[in-house]
């Protein structure tokens, strides 16, 4: 945000509180005198799409020259703070209960204020942790409908899985959360506790599935038929179906036990031609210079994918933000010595030659399979490489060069940061790059020679499945 913007944002503040020339009153929860809220149709134009798209449609009323909305179902308490953001895109959650949040978050879903609803979201699960614990099953079954409210579905249902509300859940909502392709769980945590449900339903049946009699197995069967097909059998371990879900094939189809036995003996993929895919949860990651679709081909890359694919098996876990953590070379070694494998990604601010400061659009980095120290050695690895986008919001600019395998793959010194080769280092600040020279260990893809850094992060990359 630029200076510019800083100055709108408290010019609109003021305006917002002192009321001056309103020309807008809102009524939250209907035309109540004490619901009134005053406003300037300017800035709810300029910054408000829901408002934007009302005063075109002309669903308000005039009144006295003023432009007159009745929003019904949401409270002053909530509107007034939704109002205040649009103004000067900040707002105050702590004086305000979880439940109070909860019907804010509520009615910004309906305004459709993605950076506010990102806020709420991540104020929620941080700062009222006790109170999602609480109500988690009501929390879901009140957001669960708007994919808006993703990272807070995603963390109801990790805490509804490991309480024992779980066997509370209603079989609709159980149903919706199975059917999910990106449920953020391992496939026998949602069997195990598919069963877990089931027996909660039928208190009086034996835990031990052996002991059960036939009008038992029959009674199970008919709970739990409506979720088998919902379940990715045939990407549970072989250890895990042997010891987890064979005991019960007796309220599973006979061709599908069969079928998955099969599979686990000969791994013949013909098997499960026709069974649902894996589950692919969107890989949660914490940067301010990459998004998801960068993360997508960082893993294509590190998983060596000939093809593109939206499955990624690996957890990028932020070790080290320059911004953050300090832009030293002593940081960089304490946070990121001995994590095992690494996916570095820098901002370019100005290359060399650049006469303007952040005119540059460049993101490069490169990734590291083997473990960062401060030994002053050199370490030779395939599996490594760097890359280039010249644009980071263009995709199809990247490019990447995999390690030739020299000695000089991979360098850890105490006195620089993150080193590939002589294609790409940091020391004392300045980053260099670029050589040509085909005996380097990668190939020149672009990167300058001499550049300095807006920003850049260093990710832990962590294998989760095959």
């Amino acid at each position: 945000m630029n200076s510019q913007d800083i100055a709108n944002d408290y010019y609109y503040e003021r305006l917002f509180e002192t009321e001056e020339d309103y020309d807008v009153i809102i009524y939250a929860g209907g035309e109540d005198r004490n619901g009134e809220i005053h406003a300037h149709s300017f800035v709810l134009r300029a910054r408000s799409q829901y408002f934007q798209t009302e005063f075109s449609n002309r669903s308000f009323v005039r009144r006295d020259g003023r432009f007159i909305f009745n929003i019904p179902n949401i409270s002053h308490q909530s509107l007034n703070k939704i109002i205040r953001f649009i103004y000067c895109g900040r707002t105050n959650l702590e004086e305000l209960q979880g439940s109070d949040i909860l019907r804010l978050l509520i009615a910004v879903g309906r305004f459709n204020i993605q950076p506010l609803i990102n806020y709420i979201q991540e104020y929620l699960i941080k700062n009222r942790n006790e109170y999602i614990q609480q109500n988690s099953i009501e929390i879901l079954e009140k957001v669960y409908r708007n994919n808006a409210f993703e990272n807070l579905q995603n963390f109801c249902i990790k805490e509804i899985y490991n309480s024992n509300n779980f066997t509370s859940l209603n079989a609709s909502l159980l149903k919706l959360i199975f059917n999910r392709d990106d449920l953020p769980l391992d496939e026998i945590v949602t069997w195990d506790n598919l069963i877990r449900w089931c027996r909660a339903q039928h208190s009086s049946i034996p835990e031990d599935p052996t002991r059960w009699n036939n009008y038992e197995i029959t009674n199970m069967e008919r709970t739990i038929h409506r979720f088998v097909p919902l379940i990715r059998f045939f990407y549970i371990s072989p250890e895990n179906f042997a010891t987890k879900v064979y005991p019960y094939r007796k309220i599973m189809p006979e061709n599908l036990v069969n079928n998955i036995v099969q599979f686990h003996l000969t791994k013949d993929q013909r098997l499960y031609s026709d069974s649902r895919p894996p589950r692919q949860p969107q890989c949660d990651f914490d940067s301010v210079i990459i998004n998801h679709n960068h993360i997508k081909i960082f893993a294509n890359w590190i998983y060596r994918k000939e093809k593109d694919s939206e499955y990624i098996p690996y957890k990028f876990n932020l070790l080290y933000r320059a911004s953050r953590d300090g832009n030293t070379t002593e940081s960089f070694h304490d946070k990121c010595d001995n994590r095992g494998a690494t996916l570095t990604v820098v901002k370019i601010r100005r290359a060399a030659g650049s006469f303007f400061w952040g005119n540059s659009s460049q993101l490069v980095g490169g990734y590291n399979p083997l473990p960062w120290d401060n030994s002053s050695g050199w370490k030779s690895t395939y599996d490594s490489f760097i890359f280039s986008f010249t644009n980071i919001n263009d995709l199809r600019s990247a490019k990447v060069c995999y390690s030739h395998g020299d000695a000089n793959s991979i360098g850890c010194h105490s006195d620089k940061g993150p080193t590939f080769g002589w294609n790409l280092n940091v020391y004392r600040g300045t980053w260099y790059g670029g050589h040509s020279d085909r005996t380097n260990s990668y190939l020149n893809i672009d990167i300058p020679s001499m550049f300095s850094a807006d920003d850049y992060e260093v990710f832990e990359v962590i294998k989760t499945c095959e």
